[in-house]
């Protein structure tokens, strides 16, 4: 089925404010509450983890929404928004309005886009460098999206089309690093557990990035080839919490939703189990739950640097998860440096 056979403007139009302010209000209150779970000692801890944890993840879908500018009618008001998200997760290093442009042209051109092959970067750095960040990754500590995110956070500084971002970026180290500082006087524990918050953060983006799509990467600039909807659907993949239990999606705020997503982008995230429902009958070889993809997320955590993503898919079009590898650091928070 396509977007022709439903009500679009149902699901452009008719906003759940309520859904939207619970999510919001949950977002900053967790990400505060957790914060002050950190700072006593005792179980308590655990529970503040967990808590910021979750709350910088719904910080990021939330910013993902507000690129589509699908949650509020005005403009200025997902833009406002989404600053306030980007802040919150780490992604305000880049300005929000670029990496909304580098995100729709995704959707628009149907491909990913990257500005440097990390792979090449990777394998000219010396051998020991190199062995310590994969080791790292072996041992599931992000050590690639720190590297892409501090390259991300310098970039203005060697890049000529980005000078003019070198104040901005100065004043929000500036800041950001001043309120990590003044935590970790308070207590040292805190801004541990703050760090062991943000990795989870990262290390669930990028397994559900992963598996959501097999699209070719592009260099940013370079010319792209036309890619139709049946080649965004065939590569796009609803990689769902839970088919069974759809109340679990919310976790994640619908975010494996993703065939729906692309094919109505401006949907708002309350509204695209909905939508899912109304455009696929539930048994397309699109769908795949998240935990079938734990044991590629781990059997090819490094492999999948010099393999690609592989295909969901076989020629006879049947779901193939052994060859399915998945993608690595392909992320809507991240500006391509």
């Amino acid at each position: 089925m396509t977007t022709g056979a439903i009500d679009i403007n149902r699901y452009l139009h008719q906003k759940k404010p309520l859904w939207n302010t619970l999510a919001i209000l949950y977002t900053l209150l967790g990400y505060i509450g957790g914060i002050a779970l950190l700072l006593p000692n005792g179980w308590l801890n655990v529970l503040g983890v967990v808590l910021l944890t979750h709350s910088l993840l719904c910080s990021a879908y939330l910013a993902h929404d507000f690129m589509h500018s699908a949650l509020f009618e005005s403009k200025a008001w997902n833009v406002a928004f989404g600053n306030l998200m980007l802040w919150l997760n780490g992604g305000c290093y880049a300005r929000f309005e670029d990496l909304a442009r580098l995100h729709i042209a995704h959707h628009v051109n149907r491909v990913d886009f990257c500005r440097f092959d990390l792979v090449t970067f990777l394998d000219a750095m010396p051998a020991s460098i190199r062995s310590l960040l994969l080791a790292l990754e072996w041992l599931y500590f992000p050590s690639l999206a720190f590297l892409l995110r501090l390259r991300s956070i310098v970039a203005p500084f060697w890049e000529p089309d980005r000078q003019n971002e070198r104040l901005r970026n100065s004043l929000i180290l500036l800041i950001r690093g001043g309120l990590f500082a003044l935590l970790a006087i308070v207590s040292p524990k805190a801004l541990l557990l703050y760090f062991v918050s943000y990795i989870g953060m990262l290390t669930v983006l990028r397994f559900v990035d992963a598996f959501q799509h097999t699209y070719e990467v592009f260099p940013v600039g370079s010319d792209i080839p036309k890619r139709d909807r049946a080649h965004e659907q065939a590569n796009t993949f609803s990689n769902v919490v839970s088919l069974r239990h759809g109340w679990l999606n919310l976790l994640l705020l619908n975010f494996g939703y993703h065939n729906a997503h692309h094919e109505l982008m401006k949907c708002p995230w309350y509204s695209l189990h909905e939508l899912d429902r109304d455009l696929f009958n539930g048994d397309e070889v699109h769908y795949i739950t998240l935990p079938e993809l734990l044991g590629n997320y781990h059997r090819y955590r490094l492999s999948r640097l010099y393999s690609g993503q592989g295909r969901g898919v076989n020629d006879q079009g049947d779901r193939s998860l052994e060859t399915f590898y998945g993608a690595i650091e392909v992320s809507f928070l991240v500006l391509p440096a």
